[in-house]
């Protein structure tokens, strides 16, 4: 019996009985100056689903992953990652306003991409497939790594030149094969799936597994079953992947009853890698160099536009712009007031956070998602300390 289908974002087009499809045949089309339209959306039997549950929990995972068991997963704990109340860390419960922080640092490889990667590595697991590729700045190409080495598969990783050493430790370490791209993350991209179309190896690349989002989508099961209400979530975003999974999630949980509402969900971008947000409103795609400190979201072609902007769009949701300064002036006050320590795209969420509150009405439930460990991206973040001893010897 058919527990999922696909449907084209673009076209509208359903896939029934289909067990795995990349993107829709019809409307797909990879180019290196536009985001590819026909990504694919998963839809469930929701009204059947909703019949059966009355609370999220485990069986409700389940019904609502295109997974045949739950024990296909990786045996390290991915997901269920601490929510923590940093309201008065940051001074801010005079304005009837309570701040949250997801903190997705706690995922076995240290970033949200290990939800994804879960997801991936599960649904090749149960199809037999034991070689998985992806592109990567880094974050999803250690954490690909990672799961792979906990699942016995074999993980191949396309990064770019100037992707950090840290992360391309971890890969290394995780007995990945790892691919140097004299280029950006956007011919990684583009490499990782000729190889793919060549070898048969299965693609984990965001903004073309549809698996990628479903992953992701686990963060908003999760903030629904640990906080009666949300008013706003602060999400960074580079390919737009993480953002509409939280959307998805949200989705999901309505249509089966378990949500009444979605919350506002806030895409926040670096000015200097503002692609997505420039073009929500644009009939042409037109992108800008990326030149921003914060490099897992610095991406020139967002992968996933499409699907993003009918989200942001379709629930008139904000957008936020915050400059590489805010970014790392964040990462330090969240480390030196809460103790957490996130990498500059991961604290450009808290970054967000503050630039919309300068603007709007901040009061009720926020929160910001923390997407990676500062330990991923060292290097930039002892740069900003020693500017800042500059700046006081000066």
């Amino acid at each position: 019996m058919e527990k999922y289908f696909f449907r084209c974002i673009n076209c509208g087009k359903s896939f029934h009985d289909v067990n795995f499809m990349y993107t829709c045949p019809e409307c797909y089309e990879s180019r290196f100056d536009q985001p590819p339209k026909g990504y694919l959306k998963m839809e469930y039997k929701y009204s059947e689903i909703s019949e059966k549950h009355s609370c999220i929990d485990k069986e409700l995972l389940l019904d609502l992953l295109p997974l045949k068991s739950l024990a296909s997963l990786p045996t390290l704990n991915v997901g269920n990652t601490p929510l923590y109340d940093i309201t008065h860390n940051l001074s801010l419960s005079d304005n009837n306003c309570r701040l949250y922080a997801k903190d997705d640092s706690q995922n076995p490889t240290f970033s949200y991409k290990d939800r994804a990667s879960a997801l991936v590595s599960a649904f090749a697991k149960e199809q037999g497939i034991d070689s998985i590729v992806a592109a990567s700045t880094g974050n999803a190409g250690s954490s690909i790594a990672g799961i792979c080495a906990n699942q016995n598969q074999k993980a191949i990783v396309f990064v770019p030149a100037s992707a950090p050493e840290a992360k391309l430790t971890q890969i290394n370490l995780y007995g990945a094969e790892l691919i140097r791209v004299n280029g950006t993350y956007d011919q990684a991209f583009d490499e990782s799936l000729r190889y793919s179309e060549k070898t048969g190896c299965f693609n984990r690349n965001t903004g073309y597994n549809p698996l990628t989002v479903e992953g992701k989508k686990t963060a908003a099961f999760e903030l629904v079953a640990e906080l009666e209400s949300i008013d706003r979530i602060f999400v960074p975003v580079g390919d737009g992947v993480i953002i509409s999974g939280v959307f998805k999630g949200f989705e999901d949980l309505i249509k089966c009853g378990m949500a009444k509402k979605i919350p506002e969900i806030i895409a926040v971008q670096s000015i200097q890698s503002s692609n997505l947000v420039n073009n929500l409103s644009s009939d042409q795609f037109n992108s800008e160099e990326c030149t921003t400190v914060a490099d897992s979201i610095s991406v020139a072609i967002p992968r996933n536009f499409y699907m993003a902007r009918d989200y942001i769009n379709r629930y008139n949701c904000r957008t936020v712009l915050v400059s590489d300064s805010e970014i790392l002036d964040a990462s330090a006050e969240l480390c030196r007031k809460t103790g957490l320590f996130s990498e500059p795209a991961g604290a450009s969420s808290y970054a967000g956070f503050k630039r919309y509150c300068e603007l709007y009405d901040n009061s009720g439930v926020n929160v910001i998602l923390l997407t990676g460990s500062g330990l991923k991206d060292i290097k930039t973040m002892q740069r900003y300390l020693n500017q800042q001893k500059e700046g006081i010897n000066e």
